[in-house]
């Protein structure tokens, strides 16, 4: 399983570099999170105030007939601008899978 952070602006060259390495599927999910990326000040309506849970997208990926070092690679790669809050990819071992439709297990459900 491939799980990766990334910027919400590149989640477009993220699938497109997802489907050139043929993973089958991904789930994406708007999350909030903080690391490294520097906090940002605003006013509104007079007051001051400070943004340090910046949106970002969180990709996961379960593969079974595509190295996981390639999706992440290609994640990384797609994903990456140069800046600070860039994202995060993790690579986590899957122990089984059950398709709920078929009854499939193991490689095949996924």
């Amino acid at each position: 399983m491939v799980v990766a952070f990334i910027r919400p602006e590149q989640l477009g060259d993220v699938k497109a570099a997802l489907a050139e390495v043929g993973a089958p599927s991904i789930t994406v999910t708007n999350v909030s999170g903080r690391g490294t990326q520097p906090s940002k000040t605003g006013q509104w309506r007079g007051e001051e105030y400070v943004v340090d849970l910046h949106q970002k997208v969180k990709v996961e990926c379960v593969v079974a007939d595509v190295p996981a070092g390639d999706v992440a690679e290609a994640i990384a790669e797609a994903g990456r601008t140069g800046d600070p809050g860039d994202g995060k990819v993790f690579v986590m071992p899957v122990e089984d899978a059950l398709q709920i439709r078929t009854g499939a297990t193991g490689p095949e459900a996924v």
